[in-house]
């Protein structure tokens, strides 16, 4: 292998909360083999999404920048076949590019073209040239156990056993059968622990319902309703399934001989809140929404280190290209962790940008004590920006972290909320070129103890 730059892993599952992993917290014995990553490498304790929704957050991840920026703000919006994506420009430098798992990023439904089940075409693949295995949309060729994907050559590949096992197992497959002294970007899109689509429900692995029946529920979900309760010992069983996977693609890393030249990159697209936010899992402001895992092992992440600054997805393109060498292009949006962990950055922003989409056309910034969103009166499905924003949400995620005090309509945080808003009109200008205004929030004041 070529010794002059890393390998790169990045190993992404989907809705998966931080609190899941051992090392944020969770309490039963859910992730070891990440738990043991973070203490080699480094967690970031405050990650969160740029985009709480699938399709969104892939193309902000493959393409450095916003949804808005890329028309990619709702799922069916293809990926622009000119787009520059991480993997060409890691191409370009010598490395080989493989993709596993879930893409959606092909399917465009304005011009009827529907791949969610289908072969996804060689110049929709974002640049990915040397593995292929993948679906467009995973959950619709697949259920937790038995499905297929499709291989470089568009042929139909089934799996058997459980999906995120099979998933994987293409992962190692391709690392054994590699042949070139290139280093590689092997990209692994998991979609555990997703709730299956057709069936709405989270499917673990069989005996996960017993396996982690005791968990601690976590302060969001206490005394709420949704549909957590049915679902979430075999979401942590998911999870799990994810974890044992990251074990084995460690060991095969160990066993080829690259483990020590690999960085390896684990987070997930957003988080899953059961139907206590809205009417779904995700697609609001709200934590169990958009914070994510992160860890970053090898390289200068290495030491157990633990960032407590406020980091978002949209910063790990900028850091890809960073750990290969490459200097950021002009029109990537984010920083790159590499500066952050090794010392050289010391003026790190301490505010968080997010677009949500569909739900909603809405905003929000995140900062170290502030929660602020906003949400305009557009077409959801259609609007991808707007002028006129209603303040919808404020938490003071010091005091409160499960964020079931809506502090919006408060006299007393006035001033806080003039200062927020001028913190969001920048991002939105900068990132969306549109100068808005916020009115105040039209919605009437929830009743005592509704989470607003």
């Amino acid at each position: 292998m070529n010794r002059t730059k890393p390998n790169i892993v990045f190993y992404f599952s989907d809705q998966q909360r931080w609190d899941t992993l051992g090392c944020y917290g969770q309490t039963l014995d859910v992730t070891p083999n990440l738990d043991k990553l973070s203490k080699e490498g480094t967690k970031f304790q405050h990650a969160f999404t740029a985009q709480p929704v699938c399709g969104p957050t892939r193309a902000c991840l493959q393409t450095g920048k916003y949804a808005t920026e890329i028309n990619c703000h709702i799922n069916g919006i293809p990926l622009a076949k000119e787009a520059n994506t991480i993997a060409k420009y890691l191409n370009n430098e010598g490395y080989e590019t493989a993709y596993v798992g879930k893409w959606h990023l092909a399917s465009d439904k304005a011009n009827n073209i529907l791949l969610a089940t289908e072969p996804i075409p060689e110049d929709r693949r974002g640049g990915y040239k040397d593995y292929w295995m993948a679906a467009d949309v995973l959950e619709f060729t697949s259920h937790g156990y038995n499905g297929y994907v499709f291989d470089k050559d568009n042929k139909k590949v089934d799996f058997i056993g459980y999906r995120a096992d099979a998933i994987n197992n293409f992962a190692v497959d391709y690392l054994h059968q590699k042949k070139s002294d290139k280093p590689f970007f092997l990209f692994i899109s998991q979609i555990e622990p997703h709730h299956q689509n057709d069936r709405d429900t989270y499917e673990g692995p069989d005996g996960s319902k017993e396996k982690f029946k005791d968990y601690v529920t976590p302060m969001d979900l206490v005394g709420t309703g949704g549909n957590w309760r049915e679902n979430y010992p075999d979401y942590l069983g998911c999870c799990h399934s994810l974890d044992n996977n990251v074990g084995k693609l460690i060991e095969t890393l160990k066993e080829i001989g690259e483990y020590e030249n690999t960085i390896i990159i684990y987070t997930s697209d957003h988080g899953s809140h059961f139907k206590t936010r809205n009417s779904e899992y995700k697609r609001s402001c709200h934590e169990a929404s958009v914070h994510v895992p992160l860890i970053i092992s090898g390289g200068a992440f290495t030491g157990g280190k633990v960032c407590e600054d406020l980091v978002s997805l949209i910063d790990l393109p900028t850091t890809i290209l960073d750990i290969a060498g490459i200097q950021k292009p002009d029109d990537y949006r984010g920083h790159s962790l590499v500066t952050l962990v090794d010392g050289s950055e010391n003026s790190w922003e301490d505010v968080v940008f997010i677009q949500i989409s569909e739900s909603q056309v809405g905003r929000a910034i995140r900062t170290s004590k502030w929660k602020y969103s906003i949400e305009a009166r557009a077409d959801r499905l259609k609007d991808a920006t707007c002028d006129t924003y209603y303040e919808a949400f404020l938490y003071d995620l010091e005091t409160d972290i499960a964020e079931r005090n809506n502090l919006i309509w408060d006299e007393k945080y006035t001033e806080i909320k003039k200062e927020l808003e001028q913190i969001i009109k920048g991002k939105i200008l900068e990132v969306e070129n549109i100068a808005i205004n916020i009115l105040p929030c039209e919605t009437a004041k929830p009743v005592e103890g509704d989470h607003g």
